[in-house]
């Protein structure tokens, strides 16, 4: 098919303990709880469907999210980060490993669930939370009166 191309994604588990990635939409979890082949519970990035596809729901928080955008015929260049928007609950990065641009790596190689402020920490320290989702104000959502990048400041949580 004329105009067509894809990419290839490898995902490389360098952590002490099992991850499930989610794709799509759907964030990977950590202790995962299992009932024979279904699963029962996630200790963290739980979507709430009860199955191992999230079905396009995302991911009760904390995650650790990488966001990938391929281009197309329109916009050619790709994107991708690593984002804690939604909290932290694993160590993540994301390296190119071919291609052409100038591609950096980019994400989080410290645990940062052991520098997690108590009142953001989930509990068992399998997560920490945004100060958005943990406080839920206008000031940590930069909404309101702190809708603008004047008034959304940085805070001490980002």
């Amino acid at each position: 098919m004329a105009g067509v191309s894809g990419a290839t994604f490898t995902f490389v588990n360098k952590c002490r303990y099992t991850v499930w990635p989610g794709i799509l939409g759907q964030p990977g979890r950590t202790g995962c709880n299992f009932n024979g082949s279904s699963p029962t519970s996630y200790a963290t990035a739980d979507c709430g469907t009860g199955q191992i596809e999230c079905n396009g729901a995302g991911a009760t928080p904390p995650a650790t999210i990488a966001e990938f955008t391929l281009g197309s015929s329109t916009m050619t260049q790709n994107f991708y980060d690593v984002s804690l928007v939604d909290g932290y609950n694993i160590q993540m990065i994301v390296e190119v490993n071919s291609g052409s641009g100038d591609c950096a790596t980019t994400g989080c190689v410290d645990d940062l669930n052991q520098r997690c402020p108590p009142e953001l920490r989930v509990a068992g320290g399998a997560g920490c939370r945004s100060a958005c989702e943990a406080f839920g104000t206008a000031e940590y959502f930069c909404k309101g009166e702190f809708g603008s990048p004047q008034s959304c400041q940085p805070t001490a949580y980002s």
